[in-house]
């Protein structure tokens, strides 16, 4: 899988990874047993990022249960946010989500929608400089809170932007994604399949013939690989619960990206829909 490097530290990230908002959520036996084959289809295309939060229910308890003991636990990028107001109350959720993912360290810890971020941040820099976090980001899902996200950007040293963006939602290509690569900031992509919407434009149309050159195979990968060819993008997680949606999804990260002549051309075959 193609990688993008982390600014703040160099390290490479493979390009595509998961998220798991609804999709892990879940308490069943027969409910967990496909989302520990995700697990593996991610590994085996070259995805590490899983992407989760307290907000998401059971979810952070569920990517420590089916990543323990399955052989590729330190084969993961685990990053979860902090999701509440007050530094203790912060301290006591962080620390939860490390029992719940199964880690005594963390990779990403994110303050989801900026809640409290003020607070936590400072706990969060704590936490790095003592080495229980790798790094620190910070999150939103609404258009209108880019600017925010841009500002604090500015003003605080962070690792990672986490943000919606898509083919029909471009409103960071304006000013949050050429700020993040201005200050140096990793950024991952939420809602790159606009929640699944994108599906319905496209049902009933066929993939054109020059989709072909990026070794495109299907409209999750059109939708995928449009978002990847920004430079500035550094790792996509759309969400999933089957094992072939994630090994769709995986194939985005490898083969030939668009450039930015094709990326239009592919927003406004889809904007004609």
């Amino acid at each position: 899988m193609i990688t993008r490097l982390i600014p703040s530290s160099k390290e490479a990230l493979p390009v595509v990874g998961l998220g798991t908002w609804q999709t892990f959520d879940v308490s069943t036996p027969s409910a967990k047993e496909p989302l520990r084959e995700v697990l593996k289809m991610m590994h085996q295309y070259g995805g590490t990022l899983i992407d989760s939060s307290p907000m998401y229910g059971r979810s952070e308890t569920v990517v420590g249960e089916l990543t323990a003991g399955s052989g590729l636990e330190s084969q993961f990028f685990y990053a979860t946010k902090v999701w509440t107001r007050g530094r203790e109350a912060g301290i006591q959720q962080m620390e939860e989500s490390f029992v719940a993912m199964r880690r005594k360290t963390m990779d990403l810890m994110q303050i989801h929608n900026l809640v409290d971020w003020k607070t936590h941040l400072q706990t969060l820099r704590d936490w790095k400089a003592a080495g229980k976090i790798r790094y620190i980001g910070i999150t939103h899902y609404t258009d209108s809170m880019h600017g925010d996200l841009e500002q604090i950007l500015a003003s605080n040293p962070v690792d990672f932007v986490q943000f919606n963006y898509s083919i029909v939602s471009r409103n960071a290509e304006k000013r949050l994604l050429s700020a993040a690569a201005d200050h140096g900031v990793a950024t991952l992509i939420n809602r790159p399949l606009g929640e699944g919407n994108l599906f319905a434009k496209v049902r009933g149309k066929s993939l054109p013939n020059w989709a072909k050159e990026y070794e495109i195979e299907s409209w999750g990968q059109f939708f995928l690989k449009f978002i990847l060819a920004h430079p500035a993008v550094t790792c996509v997680i759309p969400g999933t619960s089957k094992p072939d949606h994630m090994a769709d999804n995986a194939k985005a990260g490898h083969g030939p990206l668009p450039d930015a002549a094709t990326r239009e051309k592919m927003a406004a075959l889809i904007a004609g829909f």
